[in-house]
C-alpha cells in the first residue's frame, strides 16, 4: 500500500480548524450585547469538540467573556430545554444542529484503501487530496451549522435571556450530557409517533377560525414539502459534480500515463492536456462545494425551520383545543344545579377557561410575530445565497473557459 492513507485516516480521526468561516446565518445582527461562535473545533475519531467563544454585556452574567468545550449531545440538550419550556411555546426554537456525520468520508476513504493497487501513483494521490477537500467541507459545514443555532438564540430577545443557555455558555466543566442508549432511542421514536399522530388529529378535528394561521399551516406544509424535493434535487447536482471532478482525476492519470509512451510534441501535448484536466479538476470540486453550502445547505436549513414553524402552529392548535375544551366544561358546569358543589365546579371552571384563553391568546400573539419575522429571515437568507451562489457560478464559469483557452493557445503554440 502506498504512503498517505494511513496519513488521511490521521486527518479524519484528529482534525482541528480555527475560525475560518463566515457565519452563514442570516440574522445580520448588530446587537453587541450577546456575540457567540464557534472559535475552534476539534475531531476525534466518535466525537467533535466544539470550543464556544462568548461575548457579552448582559448583567445577568458572570463575565463578558467567556470559553466553554462543548460536544453535539450537549447542544441536543440546550434544545431540548427550549423545546420542552411551555413559556417558549408561542416561539419558533431553532431547529438543533445534526449531528456529525463524517460516516461517509470514512467509507470513501476505506474503498480508496481497498482499490489503491488498481490506480496510478498520481490518481491515488488526487483521489486523497480530493477526499480530504471534502472531509474539511463537511467538518466546516458541521461547526457552521452548530454556531448557528448559537447564534439564533443568542440574536432572539427573549431566548438569550435563558437560564440554561447561561449555563451552556457560561459552565466551564462537561455538563454530563450522555447520548441516548437504544431504549431511550427507541421510546424517543415511539414518542415521535405519537405526536404525529396528534398532529394530524388537531388539524382534523380542531378549525382554525384565524385565517393567518389557518394560511400559514397551509402554506408551511406545502412549502416544507416543496423544500424536501428542492434539497433532494440539489443533493443530486453536488453530487454530479463531484462525479465529474472524479472523472477528470481518471482522465488526467491516465494521460499523463499514456505521455511517458512516447517522446516529443505528442508527450508534450498529452501532459499539457493532463494539466488543464487536473486545473479543471479542481475547479469542478469547488463548483460542487459552493453549490453545496450556498444551495443544499441553505434548503436543508430552512426544511428544518420550516418544521420548527410548524411546531409552533400545532403547539397553538393545541391550545386553542384546551381552550374549546375549557368553553365546553363551562357550559356544562353552568347548566347544573346552582348548589355549593355546583358552585365551585364553576369557579374552578372559570378559572380553566381563564388560564386557556389567556394562554391562546398570548400564543396567537408572539405566534403571529415569530412567523412575519421567519418570513423576513427566510427571504433575506434565500436573496443574500443565491446571488453569492449566483456570483460564484460565473466567476467558476469564466476560470473554465481561461483553462480551456490557455490549453487550446498553448497546443497551436508548439
Amino acid at each position: 500500500m502506498m504512503d498517505g492513507i494511513c496519513d488521511t485516516t490521521d486527518i479524519i480521526n484528529n482534525l482541528s480548524t480555527k475560525k475560518t468561516i463566515s457565519n452563514e446565518s442570516s440574522l445580520e445582527n448588530n446587537d453587541k450585547a450577546l456575540q457567540i461562535d464557534i472559535s475552534d473545533a476539534l475531531s476525534e475519531k466518535d466525537k467533535v469538540k466544539f470550543t464556544v467563544h462568548t461575548k457579552t454585556t448582559l448583567p445577568d452574567f458572570q463575565k463578558s467573556e467567556f470559553l466553554v468545550v462543548r460536544q453535539h449531545e450537549e447542544f441536543v440538550w440546550l434544545h431540548d430545554r427550549f423545546e420542552e419550556n411551555e413559556e417558549y411555546a408561542g416561539y419558533i426554537i431553532p431547529p438543533c444542529p445534526p449531528r456529525p456525520d463524517f460516516d461517509a468520508s470514512r467509507e470513501k476513504l476505506l474503498k480508496l484503501g481497498e482499490g489503491e493497487g488498481s490506480m496510478t501513483r498520481e490518481e491515488f494521490m488526487k483521489m486523497k487530496q480530493e477526499l480530504e477537500a471534502e472531509y474539511l467541507a463537511t467538518f466546516k459545514k458541521t461547526v457552521a451549522m452548530h454556531e448557528m443555532f448559537l447564534t439564533r438564540l443568542a440574536h432572539h430577545p427573549v431566548f438569550r435571556n435563558d437560564h440554561n443557555l447561561r449555563v451552556f455558555l457560561e459552565y466551564d466543566q462537561d455538563l454530563c450530557v450522555r447520548g441516548k442508549n437504544k431504549m431511550e432511542m427507541f421510546g424517543g421514536l415511539m414518542k415521535s409517533f405519537s405526536k404525529t399522530k396528534d398532529e394530524y388529529y388537531l388539524s382534523a378535528t380542531v378549525k382554525d377560525v384565524n385565517d393567518f394561521f389557518d394560511q400559514e399551516m397551509t402554506f408551511l406544509t406545502q412549502y416544507h414539502h416543496n423544500l424536501k424535493e428542492a434539497t433532494s434535487r440539489a443533493d443530486r447536482q453536488t453530487a454530479k459534480h463531484r462525479e465529474v471532478a472524479d472523472s477528470y482525476i481518471k482522465i488526467s492519470s491516465n494521460l499523463l500515463q499514456l505521455a511517458t509512451t512516447d517522446t516529443g510534441k505528442l508527450e508534450k501535448m498529452l501532459t499539457k492536456i493532463a494539466e488543464t484536466f487536473e486545473k479543471l479538476r479542481k475547479l469542478e470540486a469547488r463548483v460542487a462545494s459552493d453549490e453545496d453550502l450556498k444551495l443544499s445547505d441553505t434548503l436543508r436549513y430552512y426544511k428544518r425551520d420550516t418544521s420548527a414553524g410548524k411546531r409552533l402552529l400545532i403547539r397553538r392548535l393545541k391550545a386553542l383545543h384546551t381552550y374549546e375544551t375549557a368553553n365546553r366544561a363551562l357550559e356544562k358546569a353552568r347548566v347544573k344545579n346552582k348548589d355549593v358543589h355546583a358552585a365551585l365546579e364553576v369557579a374552578e371552571a372559570e378559572q380553566a377557561q381563564t388560564e386557556a384563553c389567556s394562554k391562546f391568546e398570548q400564543m396567537s400573539e408572539k405566534g403571529k410575530e415569530e412567523l412575519t419575522n421567519f418570513k423576513t429571515r427566510r427571504v433575506a437568507a434565500f436573496k443574500k445565497n443565491l446571488i453569492e451562489l449566483t456570483e460564484f457560478e460565473i466567476k467558476h464559469a469564466k476560470g473554465h473557459a481561461e483553462i480551456l483557452n490557455k490549453c487550446l493557445a498553448a497546443l497551436q503554440n508548439e
